[in-house]
């Protein structure tokens, strides 16, 4: 089993610098994850949103590895609050027709009961919501239970503008501590947010972060590194990520994979290899 390695976030932390994804894993939900944390990973991702995530088998999980000696403390356990948009109508974990506040607090008491735990990481509005009045209202909701100890750091998913994330962070009395957005072309690898975050102690979580650079990694700078180090190029990608401050998730459902993630850590990209990789993306 390899060593998780960590950071500590702006909230006052402990966070994995990788994190595994449970996204769309269905009825394999719980032996992947169980599978995950066996192989080293101590973060793990999900979400209140029935559509994407089976949140109630990562609890399932978190059982199986209790009985083998994994305590939840040893896990860093992130879940999101998914606004009404994003939810199946068939499906919605919360009252669709309570006010917004309740909702959120519907929703995280969901996540608790899914998960068996009394306490969450990490809270994450899984996407923000417009008019910005309406946005702090579900964030204030989301400070009072983290002021109650009820979560430990707060966050904002697929945010890709960074006068939304500026505002909130001038209009919240508890401030994300998380940034978790898909990180690909189309948002020029969100560089201006991301040099935002950097300068106010906010951590970048990427996702579809192997899926959205095919490009990247079959590009020749990937190969001629990865070739140079033997690794392979999706460990030279995850590693130029970490070590430029990016906290990655990871869904595979390998563990050939889920091992050669985990061993990124055991070593370190050159400054030249990192410059390289930085132009590929042209990220200055």
């Amino acid at each position: 089993m390899k060593d998780q390695h960590y950071l500590i976030t702006s909230a006052n932390v402990k966070m994995p610098c990788l994190i595994y994804g449970t996204a769309w894993k269905k009825e394999r939900t719980a032996d992947l994850v169980v599978q995950a944390v066996q192989a080293g990973f101590r973060g793990i991702d999900t979400a209140c949103q029935p559509k994407h995530y089976n949140e109630p088998l990562v609890g399932e999980a978190l059982q199986r590895l209790k009985a083998h000696g994994i305590e939840r403390e040893a896990l860093f356990l992130q879940t999101k609050f998914t606004p009404l948009p994003g939810q199946d109508p068939q499906q919605v974990p919360y009252d669709k027709k309570a006010p917004l506040e309740l909702q959120v607090e519907q929703s995280f008491e969901a996540s608790k009961k899914n998960l068996q735990t009394e306490y969450l990481d990490s809270l994450v509005l899984h996407s923000p919501i417009t008019p910005h009045a309406l946005l702090m209202k579900a964030w204030s909701t989301m400070e009072k239970i983290q002021k109650r100890g009820g979560v430990r750091q707060l966050g904002i998913s697929n945010c890709y503008d960074t006068k939304v994330i500026r505002t909130l962070y001038m209009d919240s009395s508890v401030k994300p501590a998380i940034v978790q957005n898909r990180f690909y072309q189309k948002t020029s690898y969100d560089a201006d947010l991301r040099n935002w975050c950097a300068n106010h102690g906010v951590t970048y979580q990427s996702f579809w972060t192997l899926t959205a650079n095919s490009h990247i990694l079959a590009s020749n700078t990937i190969q001629s590194i990865a070739q140079k180090l033997s690794k392979t190029q999706a460990q030279i990608f995850f590693r130029y990520l970490t070590q430029i401050g990016i906290v990655p998730l990871t869904g595979t459902c390998s563990e050939q994979h889920m091992n050669e993630d985990l061993s990124i850590f055991d070593f370190e990209l050159s400054a030249e290899d990192t410059n390289n990789i930085s132009a590929l993306l042209k990220i200055p």
